[in-house]
Order: C-alpha cells, then sequence, then structure tokens
C-alpha cells in the first residue's frame, strides 16, 4: 500500500534526508587513492550516529556494514572491507539515515582521482538521466513517466539500464510500495499524488543491462564486466516540481 506522508512526517523526512545528504557528500571527499572501503564506512557511521540518528543499511536484511560502496563493474550492495581504492577507480556509494522514525536513502557514484573521460561520461548520464525522470515527478503523472524518461536518456547516451533492481516508496521503512523502475512505458504505474516519498535511483551499465550476484549474497556486478554507475535521491510530489529531500547542500 501506498503511503502518503503528512506534513508532520515531511518534516521529518527532511531531516532524515539532510542528513543522508550529508553522510553521502562526507563518503565522496573520502574517495582517494590508498583509502579503503572499511575507513569510509565508519565514518559514515560515525557521522549519521553523531547526527542523532542511525545507518538504514546497518544489519538490514543481515548487510553488515552501513554503507554500500560499489567499485567499477559493481553496480550496487558492495560491502565494505580491506579493499584499497586505486587510481581511476569509480566509486558508488549508497547511503541511508534513519530519524524520527523516517529513513532518508541516496546514492552517487564519484571518481577516484583521475579517470577515464568514458568513465566520467558513464557518471555523468547516470546522474543527468535521474533529472530527466523526476521532471515527469509531477502531481497526477505515473509512477512509469519516470521510469520512462531515465531509460530513454540512458540509451539515447549508449548505455543500459539494469532491470532486476528498481528504485521505490521510501518512509517509515526503507523500502515501500511503489516500485519505481528505470524502465518502462508512460501512462502505466501508480497515479503520483500529493505527499508520496520515493526514491529514485538510475543503476546503469556501460555494456549491456545483465547482472550477476557473488557469492557474498550482496555484490551485483555486470554480467559483461563492463563499469557500471549510481545515482539517487529522496524525493517529494508536491502540487509543483518535485522537492529533492537529499538534496546536496550548497
Amino acid at each position: 500500500m501506498i503511503t502518503l506522508k503528512s506534513p508532520h512526517e515531511i518534516d521529518s523526512m527532511r531531516r532524515a534526508g539532510k542528513i543522508t545528504a550529508a553522510a553521502r557528500a562526507l563518503a565522496g571527499e573520502m574517495v582517494k587513492p590508498g583509502v579503503t572501503t572499511q575507513e569510509i564506512d565508519r565514518a559514515v557511521e560515525r557521522f549519521i550516529r553523531s547526527q542523532g540518528a542511525v545507518p538504514s543499511f546497518l544489519h538490514y536484511n543481515g548487510f553488515p556494514a552501513s554503507v554500500c560502496i560499489s567499485i567499477n563493474d559493481e553496480v550496487i550492495h558492495g560491502i565494505p572491507g580491506k579493499r584499497v581504492l586505486k587510481e581511476g577507480d569509480i566509486v558508488s556509494v549508497d547511503v541511508g539515515a534513519y530519524m524520527e522514525g523516517f529513513h532518508g536513502d541516496c546514492a552517487a557514484t564519484f571518481p577516484c582521482g583521475k579517470i577515464s573521460p568514458e568513465a566520467q561520461r558513464l557518471i555523468d548520464v547516470t546522474r543527468q538521466s535521474f533529472f530527466a525522470g523526476i521532471r515527469l515527478a509531477r502531481e497526477g503523472q505515473r509512477v512509469q513517466d519516470i521510469s520512462a524518461a531515465v531509460q530513454a536518456y540512458v540509451e539515447e547516451n549508449g548505455f543500459s539500464v539494469v532491470r532486476e533492481y528498481v528504485g521505490h516508496g521510501v518512509g517509515a521503512k526503507m523500502h515501500e510500495a511503489p516500485e519505481v523502475p528505470n524502465f518502462g512505458r508512460p501512462g502505466h504505474g501508480a497515479r503520483l499524488l500529493r505527499g508520496m516519498t520515493l526514491a529514485v535511483e538510475p543503476m546503469v551499465n556501460a555494456g549491456a543491462a545483465a547482472i550477476t550476484q557473488l557469492s557474498d549474497g550482496w555484490t551485483v556486478k555486470t554480467a559483461d564486466g563492463r563499469w557500471s554507475a549510481h545515482y539517487e535521491n529522496t524525493i517529494l510530489i508536491t502540487d509543483g516540481e518535485p522537492e529533492i529531500l537529499t538534496a546536496p547542500a550548497i
């Protein structure tokens, strides 16, 4: 069932979203050669707790860390550990914070040092596909209007969208109805209503859309070994343009 948030609940989601966005920014600042993914995870957890929130992902369905950190051909759900970041890597960071009964959820892919023009283009197209999608995130539109716009932008730029994992409603639970795919047909899916809060999150592969899951039960990689990028924000459907609840601080 899709839940519409009250003004009081939206205020709580704004606070959770602000912390989540700041945690994403902190992680991005730490993406440098020589840093381990575990160092990023621990710093982000400390920050989230220092703000009076708790990491949404820690122990969620058994996930063992506070941040999903996925590198190069890893699409999502990478587990932080002793892996050392190297010059030229691209690093996807997905983070959530839970505060006052509500979650914020956001992600981005960051360059580690100097990266190739092709890798930078993948990051840029992934991020821009999010904004192409949320132009349609208006009251009265349909969920798949967002989906189709994301897909069109990605495919026009020669990349592909992951199909097995999708965006979602977010609120008191990390994953709520409705699902928000990154592919679809305009005019289909649930109607967007004021007070809906959605995590819109393009996952974009440089090569084919096919993916595979590693034996750790979490990490998802591209099947062809080409690189992948991820960009996500929590948005609120309003009576006008959508509000990005996890917008980066200016």
